[in-house]
């Protein structure tokens, strides 16, 4: 049987004149009761202990309970609140010592600190509710928030800390100072919540957290939209990013799993793992990333599979010793590279498909750099398909070039291999290597190049073997410079151009041919020599000879004399 009591400050029959002397009155009763509150403004800092129910008599909002200082309600055993307003500073506004608490339909204003306590041990249920300005803090408690809105945290909207276990469901956080939910030591799902507005990562997991997320929307935040550190776990479903600094991020030895999710207009970067983080990826979207699509750094490893990029500037860079396993996923509309390996960085990529992007893949650093590419396909790609520096080292297989410039290029002291492999229809080069690059070639195909099939210059190297170039305009293979090596058992095919143009240096032995082949003296015309940027070099779609070079400068002035050939003593 539940004891019914009535408060109201213009007194009645029966009426407690204030809030606290009705809880005092039921506590000397020792029975569960019922409190109701009529509207006015109670200057008091409750204390409520037993099975105590306090309701807004004439519906929310009605009933201000709080003083100018200090808290405004301590719970201790069942106690449920509807309709109040609760308001306090520099306190905990309302703490759960012992007990539940179920707070429904009330508004709780916390003018700096907390705004809501549950401490160890207690259980906590928020509903239809709104907190302004402080922090709603699960220490080592469990708790349910659902369908509440949480305005301008002075720091972390809701913290979960300590071993606490919450669950936050079909609510809004915006306006928070630092983050919007915080995991700590914890675990907490977040599950179908609009975020917007927060000063650093709107929800992170730290401290071997779990972090559970779905069905989310994320807008407007100065930092990471989801971060994952720490070696933190969780996973993220079905969630929308949008305008974030980062969209999802992990670091310091984070494992996420992300799966279908969209992330657009991130100022940086979309995906971001750094410092020994992991993470699995799959079916995501990243639209028009401000500076990297995917980014792998200092160690990070993560697995990307059959994801979506389109727009922004990079696709997908592993630098500075990154790691990454990335396939079936897509890369299109970039003005910059699609594919990007640097610095010590080690990246997989198969069953990728490159489109309409400025370049294909750049592999540039030291030997410990590397790439492996399978089964691929670069189509569209302005400039090369694939091109690499510095000391990296490169496989090919089944990768397939339609249309650009070059298909594959080779310069300073890097390596490219490259087996079961076609370029089709590119303006400049089918493969081309430079300076002292090596190129390895099994069963390459080039057709319909508007210059060259295989170009090699400097002191480059090339092993190419049971390869085949067809219709060619200048040549199916020239050879300039101290290169060197071998083009075995290859065969150059149809109407047009040379088959060879040599330079002595390469091995040509089982060449099949009916074109002719000429030594450099005797070079075919043919249109003016195009030229192609790799990184820092550049690749002639052609023989050149008397000409000088510069890259990687900020200004160059190009001055140009032709000799008399009119025989009228004039310079052009």
């Amino acid at each position: 049987m539940v004891a019914r009591y009535v408060v109201s400050p213009r007194g009645g029959r029966r009426a407690h004149p204030d809030i606290t002397s009705a809880l005092r009155a039921a506590a000397a009763r020792g029975r569960a009761a019922l409190i109701e509150i009529a509207p006015g403004r109670y200057e008091e800092a409750l204390t409520v202990r037993g099975e105590v129910r306090l309701v807004a008599a004439e519906g929310p909002g009605t009933v201000l309970v709080g003083r100018a200082r200090g808290a405004a309600l301590d719970a201790f055993g069942p106690v449920q609140v509807h309709g109040l307003v609760l308001a306090g500073r520099e306190a905990d506004v309302v703490g759960c010592h012992t007990g539940t608490l179920t707070l429904e339909h009330t508004e709780i204003r916390a003018h700096g600190g907390v705004a809501l306590h549950a401490r160890p041990g207690t259980s906590v249920t928020l509903r239809d509710s709104a907190v302004a300005h402080g922090r709603t803090l699960f220490s080592g408690g469990t708790g349910l928030v659902e369908r509440c809105r949480f305005t301008d945290a002075a720091d972390n909207a809701v913290a979960v800390i300590d071993g606490a276990r919450v669950s936050v469901r079909g609510s809004r956080i915006e306006g928070s100072r630092i983050h919007g939910v915080r995991v700590s030591d914890a675990q907490a799902e977040v599950l179908g919540c609009e975020l917007t507005g927060t000063g650093q990562a709107a929800l992170v997991a730290d401290a071997r957290a779990r972090l559970t997320v779905a069905d989310c929307a994320i807008t407007a935040v100065h930092a990471e939209g989801i971060m994952f550190t720490e070696q933190s776990r969780g996973s993220v479903d079905r969630t929308r990013v949008t305008d974030a600094r980062h969209g999802i991020a992990a670091a310091s030895g984070a494992d996420p799993l992300v799966r279908g999710c969209v992330l657009t207009d991130c100022r940086d970067t979309g995906i971001n793992v750094q410092s020994g983080a992991r993470g699995r990826f799959e079916d995501c979207e990243v639209l028009n990333a401000g500076n990297v699509s995917v980014f792998s750094t200092e160690g990070g490893a993560p697995e990307v599979h059959g994801c979506r990029v389109v727009g922004g500037n990079v696709g997908i860079a592993v630098t500075e010793g990154g790691l990454g396993r990335f396939t079936g996923t897509s890369v299109e509309d970039l003005p910059n590279a699609a594919l990007r390996v640097l610095d010590e960085a080690g990246a997989v990529f198969a069953h990728l498909r490159v489109e309409r992007c400025q370049a294909g893949l750049e592999v540039r650093g030291n030997g410990g750099t590397t790439a492996e590419v399978t089964d691929t396909v670069f189509r569209d790609v302005a400039l090369a398909a694939v091109a690499t520096g510095g000391q990296s080292r490169v496989t090919l297989a089944q990768v397939r070039v339609d249309r650009g410039a070059l298909g594959f290029g080779v310069c300073e002291e890097s390596q490219i291999r490259v087996t079961d492999s076609t370029v089709t229809a590119v303006s400049g080069c089918g493969a081309a290597a430079l300076d002292s690059g090596l190129l390895f070639a099994r069963n390459l195909t080039v057709t319909g190049s508007e210059a060259l099939g295989v170009y090699a210059t400097g002191s480059a190297h090339v092993d190419i073997a049971g390869s085949e170039f067809t219709e060619c305009a200048v040549a199916g293979a020239s050879f300039d410079g101290e290169a060197g090596g071998q083009l075995v058992d290859c065969a150059v095919n149809g109407s047009r151009g040379a088959a060879l143009v040599g330079n002595g240096r390469v091995d040509t032995a089982g060449l099949r041919t009916s074109l002719r082949i000429l030594r450099h003296a005797e070079k075919p015309a043919g249109p003016p020599p195009r030229i192609v940027n790799i990184f820092n070099g550049p690749v002639f779609n052609g023989p050149v000879q008397d000409v000088q070079m510069a890259w990687g400068n900020t200004h160059v002035v190009q001055n140009k004399t032709e000799t008399d050939t009119e025989g009228d003593g004039s310079h052009r």
